[in-house]
């Protein structure tokens, strides 16, 4: 049994700054890489950011630096710190975590995600 919530969502002006925060737990004690999407809408989701277990990240090219994801292992949380919001970013953001490599078949466990609007 293995739950993925997200919280941190809300309304900002154009301009400001959102932290999200997502929490894994349940019957597994580590996951692997863990990460942020998000779906507009009409449209499809897509990749924001992702993290390893080592602290690698990837970022999506529409994030041109305004955006960071950090990780507590210990915890199974991760971040995602959002400066600098334009209306564009206005999306529901879901969180996603991949179990543990030892896991057959491995599964990845998704969030119900947390709304992000950005309008003034």
């Amino acid at each position: 049994q293995v739950q993925v919530v997200e919280s941190g969502g809300g309304l900002v002006q154009p301009g400001g700054s959102l932290r999200l925060s997502c929490a894994a737990s349940g019957s597994i004690f580590s996951f692997d890489a863990m990460g942020w999407y998000r779906q507009a809408s009409g449209k499809q989701r897509e990749l924001v950011a992702v993290i390893s277990t080592g602290g690698t990240t990837n970022y999506a090219d529409f994030v041109k630096g305004r955006f960071t994801i950090s990780r507590d292992g210990a915890k199974n949380t991760v971040y995602l710190q959002m400066n600098s919001l334009e209306p564009e970013d206005t999306a529901v953001y879901y969180c996603n975590a991949a179990g543990p490599l030892w896991q057959r078949p491995r599964i990845s466990y998704w969030g119900q995600g947390t709304q992000v609007t950005v309008s003034s």
